[in-house]
């Protein structure tokens, strides 16, 4: 099902032990437009470090309820690689971060989530990848900062991005929603 990013902030993050706190923003990579990560506002639990959630750990999407089921327990979370606010996130990190929860990373092959088109939750389906080896540099943008962004045309600006249609299963950034009404009054494209 598809869900505006800007929606979806503010849910509910449901950990296998109670709430982590909620969806603060995402982090997309700029090649295959995939989210990658869901920056967790943690309230006062775990202040001063950035909690990335990976689509890897996201069981569904409940909308009526509006949280996400999250497949990890509160330890599993703290014990995790630690991002401080005002850090980038890096390579290092990165590689840190999927080994320490054993999934596989995205960069590793050419498709959407490395060497699958498609999100593998299963482990036992996951094919051995050298490690270290990339097929492609990631460059991660927040659906926060890119909100905004003119986008243009040949012949010129038609507007600015205003929010991202997210596929909550395969976590692909299906749509963007462009503000059109400088250009196109009371449009929307």
């Amino acid at each position: 099902m598809l869900s505006k990013a800007k929606t979806l902030k503010g849910y509910k993050l449901d950990s296998l032990d109670g709430e982590i706190g909620k969806v603060k923003e995402f982090y997309f990579d700029d090649r295959h437009l995939t989210i990658r990560y869901l920056v967790a506002d943690t309230g006062n639990w775990l202040t001063g470090r950035q909690v990335l959630i990976s689509p890897y750990a996201l069981v569904a999407v409940i909308k009526e309820e509006q949280h996400i089921v999250v497949e990890l327990t509160k330890k599993q979370i703290e014990d995790s690689p630690s991002l401080d606010y005002d850090k980038p996130i890096s390579q290092q990190f990165e590689e840190a971060y999927y080994g320490y929860y054993g999934w596989p990373m995205y960069w590793s092959g050419t498709y959407m989530w490395g060497d699958y088109p498609n999100i593998v939750r299963d482990r036992e389906k996951w094919k051995p990848t050298a490690r270290g080896e990339k097929y492609w540099n990631p460059n991660l943008r927040s659906t926060d900062r890119v909100s905004g962004y003119s986008i243009q045309a040949t012949d010129g600006e038609i507007g600015h991005v205003e929010d991202f249609l997210i596929d909550d299963k395969t976590w692909a950034i299906r749509y963007l929603i462009v503000d059109t009404k400088n250009w196109w009054p009371g449009k929307r494209s």
